[in-house]
């Protein structure tokens, strides 16, 4: 069975209840290279994103599509032991060589049995053949011959610290959500965290780091150059992109701004000038913003672009021209379900919900949850002295400020990072 392929397959208890999914395979090394490595366990995601380890003696069949396992599953939080190497995380694009001709390799997927004692091992890689001296374009297309060799058919470098290329783990999570990803690279050393984090394209790491604890962010963002580092930020959300820029110190905040795109930086400055604790410090200047007179077809156009978060979708707010923020006068918002209930030639202005008021900048967190409880929001517009819509905050980051900075690990799981107790 193939670890990649694996990945992302549902584990099953004995009576057929789902536990969680698959995320990774660890193994370990034997006393030599040549042996072929022990798979000790599963990396099981499960309810609430934590991460727990499950031994393969509890593992009765892995097929294709499905893991089943007996007994019951330690919950608490998985925790890599350093003798421990993650098939998926630390294999995966690994150079070699074949050893009968030398021939460079690329481990793209790694193939692990089960033995007659019972015992699973990495026996079979699936590699691709490279170029012993790659171009850039090389880096970026998947050519050469494919095949199959047993584990004892390569050479294994006795320093495991080698290059990496991270396209292949990539490709094992190309289609999951940008948070569980973010839990993939957590996990990992700091060296490939950054070896993954390069080969990201600018959208994909910028929604990445909104999921990662603000220090791995930092860590991402400062090993980038420069060029590279504001190309993200100006793909992540103002907010988050302030967030982060408000962790580092002035001189490198600065720096990253500058070479940010004007506009761009425009509204991070703005919001950077805000206590992060106001719903000022906490808004996005990117809601959705339509003049009265546009017709509810229209405003449901708008929401229902793929690239707009769920929060931001839920309603519209509705000013006078300019509708950039600062906008025009604001006059009210439309939430989606009432767009969803008129004709699609009634204009939003005539469907205002007035009864929602905005609040200032500089309102503290307290109102702003009041505010969202009382009235059942997901949004809260934020407007200045002189009625003009600035942004607004949305429910998720106001969760993001009320939760406890180690939420992200699991929160009253932290022991584990002690005792794994398997």
């Amino acid at each position: 069975m193939f670890v990649a392929r694996l990945a992302g397959s549902p584990v099953f208890d004995p009576l057929g209840d789902q536990v969680g999914k698959v995320r990774d395979a660890v193994v370990v090394f034997r006393a030599t290279l040549r042996q072929q490595p022990k798979v000790v366990g599963l990396v099981v995601e499960v309810p609430g994103r934590r991460r727990v380890f499950v031994p393969m003696g509890r593992v009765t069949s892995i097929d294709a599509g499905a893991i089943i396992t007996t007994g019951l599953v330690n919950m608490r939080r998985f925790e890599q032991r350093t003798t421990e190497t993650l098939a998926l995380g630390e294999l995966l694009g690994r150079k070699l060589r074949i050893r009968t001709d030398g021939t460079p390799v690329r481990i793209e997927d790694i193939g692990i049995e089960r033995q007659r004692n019972r015992e699973w091992e990495v026996t079979r890689l699936f590699v691709r053949k490279v170029p012993e001296k790659p171009s850039a374009f090389d880096r970026f297309r998947r050519r050469g011959e494919t095949l199959q060799v047993g584990w004892n058919e390569v050479d294994h470098p006795e320093d495991f610290a080698v290059d990496q290329e991270a396209t292949q783990l990539i490709a094992a999570y190309q289609d999951t959500k940008a948070a569980d990803l973010a839990d993939v690279m957590r996990d990992l050393t700091s060296k490939r965290r950054l070896e993954v984090a390069r080969e990201l394209d600018n959208e994909r790491l910028a929604d990445v780091l909104q999921e990662l604890p603000e220090t791995t962010s930092i860590e991402i963002v400062s090993a980038l150059d420069m060029d590279r580092a504001a190309e993200v930020l100006e793909a992540m959300e103002p907010d988050d992109a302030a967030d982060l820029l408000g962790d580092l110190s002035d001189e490198e905040a600065e720096a990253l701004l500058a070479a940010m795109e004007p506009e761009e930086a425009k509204d991070v400055r703005t919001l950077l000038s805000y206590d992060e604790d106001t719903a000022g410090g906490l808004m996005t200047t990117e809601p959705v913003v339509l003049a009265p007179e546009t017709t509810v077809a229209e405003a449901l156009a708008h929401v229902r672009r793929e690239e707009l978060a769920p929060a931001l979708a839920a309603a519209v707010f509705v000013c006078r021209q300019p509708l950039e923020p600062p906008t025009g006068k604001y006059l009210g918002l439309v939430h989606i379900q009432a767009l969803l209930r008129e004709p699609p030639s009634a204009p939003v202005g005539s469907i205002i919900d007035d009864e929602v008021e905005a609040l200032s900048p500089h309102a503290p967190l307290s109102e702003l949850t009041k505010v969202l409880a009382a009235y059942n929001l997901v949004s809260v517009p934020i407007t200045d002295e002189n009625d003009h819509l600035i942004g607004v905050v949305t429910v998720d980051d106001v969760l993001d400020e009320l939760l406890p900075d180690d939420w992200r690990m699991g929160g009253d799981d932290l022991e584990s990072e002690v005792n794994r107790g398997r």
